[in-house]
Formats: C-alpha cells, structure tokens, sequence
C-alpha cells in the first residue's frame, strides 16, 4: 500500500513527545494514568476512543494486579500509525480503521497475532442542537441544500478513519460530488465534532460514541451501515514494545470490564475470543 499522505510539520519522536512538532502536539492528547509501581506502558489511540479509553485505564489503575503507568496518547488513526512505523515509542495501537492497523502490519511493525478486532461504531448526521435541519438518509438525499450557507464538518478523507467513512457513505448515496467542495475537513473525529458544537459548521458526520461529547449538539440522521465499510477498531501490539507491561493491559481491554465501559460510551464491542 502506498504511503498515505501526512501532515508534512510532523517531526517524529526519538522519546516520548520530546521531538514532535508544535502542529503535532497540538493533534495529539496525552493522558498518564498511574498504578503504584511497575513496567509503564504506552497506548496510541484513536481520538474518538478518548473518554472511553481513559476510564477503561482509570479503572486498570484502579485494580490490584497491574501497578504500572499507562499513557495514553490520543489522535487521529492516521497520525499515531506514521508515527509507530518511524519509531514513536507505543506499546499498543488501537486504531479506527484496519487500513491503518494493516499499514502498520506491511512494515512489520506490529505483532500480527496480536491483531484483533475489539470495538465497532454507527457514522451519524450531527447539527447545532438549536438548528432545524432535519433530513432522511437515502440515496440523492438533499444534503447541500440541508446546509444552507455553511459546511458540513468531517474528518479529513483522506487520511481519517471518519473521514474515510463519511466519503464512503455519501459516494454510496450518491452525493459526494456535490457535497465535497462544501466540506470543512478537520485533524480527526473529535475535532469534526467541535466545529458543529461550536457552531462553526452546519452539520457534521462523526462516529455516534461521539455524541454524548458534544454539549451543543443532537443527533440528525443515523447512516446506514450498508453505506459504508463496517466501522472497525483494532488493537495489536507494537513490534518491539515493552511486551511484558503491555500485554497485560492488551488482556485487560478484551475482558468484560473494558467492554461494558466501551458500551457505556456507545461503542459496540466484537464478540470475547473473535
């Protein structure tokens, strides 16, 4: 496959963080979740598994077995996997796309027994809460004109999962063509979200674990999942990552305590031992 493109202010890290451009630093969000004592471990994580990801980890520090540290870095799928395969120091990858898990796995910079599928999602039509755009998913639908004056919010297609599916989405109903010049392309998902909850968008279309995030913004429409490849996170382990620390959360994400968070959050969760 080839190389994707990637914001050219990236500067890959020879430590943690300690090399990234300002650009990217602004991209990603780190959070350390501390354990007693122990081997640290490092997840780079999809933007959209953000609060979920944090409580899964809050709840692991929280036990008894781990005593360790676990950092979690979070960003588009896109970013975190350019990092990983120039050296960036992750332990575990969960990405919002097997095509990036898969680059990963081309450059041999993952376990591929490790690869599993952990989490699924729904792609929906956000608008202001306060707005009165209402629409009906199908094909031709009036999507440009739902959007009077202002754009519609995604993730960028070219390289974001959610961008990546919403593009899919709106090709299979036949819009794309129309509605891409009026498109306001964002970093990743959560930022896609902003724009409408801030009002700087006239729709959006996000992951539907990300509603609940917005504090200014309702749900339109809900795509159908024919319109798109299924939506699929998964987690490997990094090549040459801290194995020993690592693969103990690795266990700890496929159990049923970090699926019920995960379904919290409005994630659907891949079957135990799939």
């Amino acid at each position: 496959m080839a190389d994707p493109r990637c914001p050219t202010d990236i500067v890959l890290p020879l430590s943690f963080l300690g090399r990234l451009s300002l650009a990217t630093m602004a991209a990603l969000f780190v959070l350390g979740i501390s354990g007693s004592r122990g081997e640290d471990v490092t997840v780079f994580a999809a933007a959209s598994t953000t609060n979920a990801l944090s409580e899964v980890a809050e709840l692991y520090a929280a036990s008894d077995s781990p005593g360790q540290e676990v950092r979690l870095v979070f960003a588009a799928s896109s970013t975190l996997a350019m990092q990983i395969s120039k050296g960036a120091p992750a332990d575990l990858f969960l990405a919002a796309n097997p095509a990036w898990m898969g680059y990963l796995a081309e450059r041999q910079a993952i376990l591929p027994e490790s690869r599993r599928d952990l989490l699924g999602n729904r792609l929906v039509l956000i608008a202001p809460a306060d707005s009165r755009l209402q629409i009906a998913i199908g094909p031709g639908l009036p999507l440009v004109e739902a959007l009077g004056d202002g754009r519609l919010a995604v993730g960028d297609p070219a390289h974001v999962p959610a961008g990546i599916y919403a593009k899919a989405a709106l090709e299979t109903l036949g819009v794309w063509q129309a509605v891409a010049p009026r498109t306001a392309r964002a970093a990743n998902v959560r930022a896609a979200l902003a724009l409408v909850d801030r009002g700087e968008a006239a729709a959006g279309i996000v992951y539907q674990s990300d509603v609940a995030i917005g504090r200014r913004t309702r749900v339109a429409a809900i795509f159908p999942v024919s319109s798109h490849p299924p939506i699929t996170y998964q987690l490997a382990l990094v090549a040459g990552s801290n194995l020993s620390g690592a693969k103990r959360f690795y266990r700890f994400l496929l159990g049923p305590e970090a699926r019920a968070i995960f379904r919290k959050h409005g994630f659907l969760t891949a079957t135990p031992g799939s």
